[in-house]
């Protein structure tokens, strides 16, 4: 489930929605993978607009498309990617709630084990080479703006800001990121794994290592034939679990994470003996469709 508000962020979003035909090219696909000829058929319209419209439902996440050989040639399949929207609008939150919101700039690991392939870059040029884990310790790291790895992890040291009377409710953590598959492959799983202050919070799969076409923001240097862009994903834990885009992804609540009152541990990794070893890849900004570091968020009661 896509969890939404009326964010600036989400416009991609509200646009692709939009449009009869986009609505109807979802209808479509809510009866299973179609090919973009097919699409073009049912609707009467061209495959080049058919194209079009499928790209921007792309960019909003709504549906995964992957080149398939079939009966002799190339075919591109689309698929939905979400089940169902969530939008929260403004409303008066309690004036007792309150944040304390940290962005985590991606190469300020703390901590780390990775395992090739491999590699990290800047805005502006790769760091060492590809698939050297040493070149996780450059000091350049702390500019990187992506990041993959085929297993292991990296950890993150987040200051933990409450103070003895602010009781935390929830905390939230918002980050672009998918799977890592050698060169690209949008049909690649991956078991990704969170954990915080030590305590396993849940494991999403990720479908694929997305790069059929450029990430929006990733630098005009960036090879064609690598990673270009992950999904956005908002990770949530509160009392009664963790969820991920509003969907349940583990029983451990807030009060099974041990209260650290100096910081927080957040671990992102691929465990080698995963069912799906698929990797990781991270985006930060100037890489990616969402140009936004890791964003860490507590919400807290006085």
């Amino acid at each position: 489930m896509i969890q939404a508000n009326t964010d600036a962020r989400w416009l991609p979003l509200y646009e692709a929605l939009a449009s009869e035909v986009r609505l109807a090219i979802l209808e479509l696909l809510a009866g299973g993978a179609l090919n973009v000829k097919d699409i073009a058929a049912a609707l009467g319209l061209s495959s080049a607009i058919v194209t079009m419209h499928i790209r921007k439902l792309e960019a909003a996440g709504l549906l995964h498309t992957r080149m398939v050989r079939k009966d002799g040639g190339t075919h591109k399949m689309c698929e939905l990617a979400e089940q169902s929207i969530k939008i929260e609008l403004p409303h008066k939150r309690d004036q007792a709630m309150q944040s304390h919101e940290t962005i985590i700039p991606i190469g300020h690991y703390t901590e780390f084990d990775v395992h090739p392939t491999c590699g990290i870059a800047t805005r502006e040029s790769i760091i060492g080479q590809f698939d050297d884990p040493r070149y996780f310790l450059e000091p350049d790291r702390m500019n990187a703006g992506v990041l993959w790895f085929g297993y292991g992890f990296v950890e993150y040291k987040v200051p933990n800001y409450l103070l003895s009377s602010q009781q935390p409710n929830a905390l939230e953590i918002m980050l672009e990121i998918g799977s890592e598959a050698p060169g690209v492959n949008e049909n690649w799983p991956s078991d990704i794994s969170f954990q915080l202050n030590g305590s396993e919070i849940g494991t999403w799969t990720s479908p694929g290592d997305y790069g059929e076409k450029r990430g929006k923001f990733s630098p005009s240097w960036w090879p064609d034939w690598v990673n270009q862009y992950g999904l956005l994903k908002l990770i949530r834990v509160q009392e009664d679990g963790t969820y991920i885009d509003g969907q349940r992804m583990s029983d451990v609540g807030l009060r099974d994470i041990a209260l650290d009152r100096n910081l927080w541990m957040l671990r992102i990794g691929v465990k080698k003996e995963a069912k799906h070893a698929g990797g990781i890849t991270l985006y930060g900004s100037g890489f990616g469709n969402y140009n936004q570091d890791i964003v860490f968020k507590v919400y807290y009661e006085v």
